[in-house]
């Protein structure tokens, strides 16, 4: 049995591997939450690069909360945290971690009929700088939320990086909440309400620019948190309910209840499941991990996904639409 509560590091999985691919998807990137959870060698060749950055983006924001234990919000942070993102993937020969050395700008087929153009790549050490001056004066008296708000705004004006800025200012809200203690644990993604407002998002950072209406930028942002907030107490909800009806759907299941827990306990974690996997995670030869799988699947705990004579995937799809 397992009592009724959330493991918070489940949820918190679960959450950046959303947060992973809603953030990418704004950037044009197509991999999916499920395949977020899917090995290299299950992704199709042509979708293997957008499925790196994905990855990419979980192990960024993994790396740079445990950096915070020694780091300060701070330019070092920002340029780890773009280096990791970047490594490896379609970016890796823009300069991980390091700014941009030329002009760069957004929108429009030149500079000169460029929607933005940033600030000249030789004053952007200052003004990072500048911007982990702000984050880091306990003397401002604006609250932390229209602070974030504003960080996240201006990091994403400089853009100092030759390629993922976009992917590393969603990074750091969530980075500075958690420096500044708002945050005990990294739980709260805006990149979701980010993409299912799209051209809002790019509109009201504009309209900053254009006719400096940050009054405008910070109701939107902030929009955005108590939309978020409520939707991760809706989540925690949901999942909990879950955690009920699995209960009762394992209660008769006699001797393999056992076996039967310790697979739903991984798939909290791990949403997408094999029979080999199941094997592993039980101490079972294959022949019960068959017949345990057939089990979970008649009980309507997972669902198989390829539709494959072999090599079949079964995904804890109920849990998985709470995330969707």
């Amino acid at each position: 049995m397992y009592s009724n509560y959330v493991d918070i590091d489940h949820y918190i999985k679960m959450h950046i591997a959303k947060e992973a691919t809603q953030s990418s998807k704004i950037e044009a990137t197509q991999t999916n939450i499920e395949e977020a959870f899917l090995s290299k060698d299950e992704i199709n060749a042509n979708m293997r690069d957008d499925w790196e950055e994905v990855q990419n983006y979980s192990t960024a924001m993994n790396e740079a909360v445990q950096l915070l234990h020694t780091l300060p919000f701070s330019p070092r942070l920002i340029r780890q945290t773009h280096k990791i993102l970047l490594q490896g993937v379609r970016g890796k020969h823009k300069l991980p971690g390091e700014y941009r050395s030329s002009q760069n700008w957004i929108g429009g087929a030149s500079i000169m009929d460029a929607t933005f153009v940033p600030p000249v790549h030789s004053s952007i050490a200052e003004l990072i700088s500048d911007i982990e001056k702000f984050a880091n004066d306990e003397l401002n008296p604006l609250p932390e939320l229209l602070k974030v708000a504003l960080i996240h705004y201006q990091f994403e004006t400089i853009h100092s990086f030759p390629d993922g800025n976009g992917r590393v200012g969603r990074l750091l809200i969530t980075l500075y909440l958690v420096d500044k203690g708002i945050l005990k644990r990294p739980i709260l993604y805006l990149s979701d309400f980010f993409e299912r407002n799209r051209m809002l998002y790019y509109d009201n950072l504009i309209r900053v620019r254009t006719h400096n209406y940050i009054g405008q930028w910070f109701k939107f942002f902030l929009t955005g948190i108590i939309e978020t907030a409520k939707n991760g107490v809706s989540t925690f909800d949901n999942i909990l309910q879950l955690q009920r009806s699995i209960e009762s759907r394992l209660k008769d299941i006699g001797s393999r209840s056992g076996d039967a827990y310790k697979v739903v306990n991984y798939l909290y974690s791990n949403p997408i499941i094999d029979v080999q996997k199941l094997s592993v995670v039980t101490g079972k030869s294959l022949k019960p991990a068959y017949n345990l799988m057939a089990l979970l699947e008649k009980l309507e705990i997972v669902k198989e996904i390829t539709g494959a004579q072999r090599s079949k995937l079964y995904m804890f799809d109920e849990y998985m639409q709470i995330f969707k």
